[in-house]
């Protein structure tokens, strides 16, 4: 399973959430460049909850996932690049909003719950954060 990541000059200062980073215009733009160079891939943003204590960042915040992934597998790797225990609970919320059914591919997801820019947003933290409002 291959998974990419991406960070492109500029987008050092990970301390801002993406959409904070970049306009809108340019997030469409960087997708449309993503999506028809690698078609078969969902490109996904990984941020942790601002008010999360108890979990590392990322090193990287954008991810480009083959479309075939499981949910549950994406899971898995996130909870990998963090390095914690496998024992320790975390969530991960798509869009703000919901908690991804683990069977779905990352496709199913993608179609269901992609923002306006053509990202598919996903904030990790060790506690539900349902209603979250940033």
């Amino acid at each position: 399973m291959a998974l990419n990541l991406f960070l492109r000059q500029g987008e050092d200062n990970i301390d801002k959430p993406f959409k904070q980073r970049k306009t809108l215009a340019a997030r469409k733009e960087e997708v449309l460049g993503i999506r028809l160079r690698f078609p078969n891939k969902v490109p996904v943003v990984v941020e942790r909850y601002s008010k999360e204590k108890n979990l590392p960042k990322l090193d990287k915040t954008k991810f480009l996932v083959p479309q075939e992934l499981l949910m549950a597998k994406f899971v898995a790797v996130i909870r990998n690049r963090m390095h914690i225990n496998p024992t320790q609970a975390f969530y991960m919320i798509v869009n703000n909003r919901t908690l991804a059914s683990m069977t779905k591919t990352m496709a199913e997801v993608y179609k269901e719950t992609q923002d306006e820019d053509g990202f598919l947003y996903i904030t990790y933290a060790s506690q539900e954060m349902f209603g979250m409002n940033e």
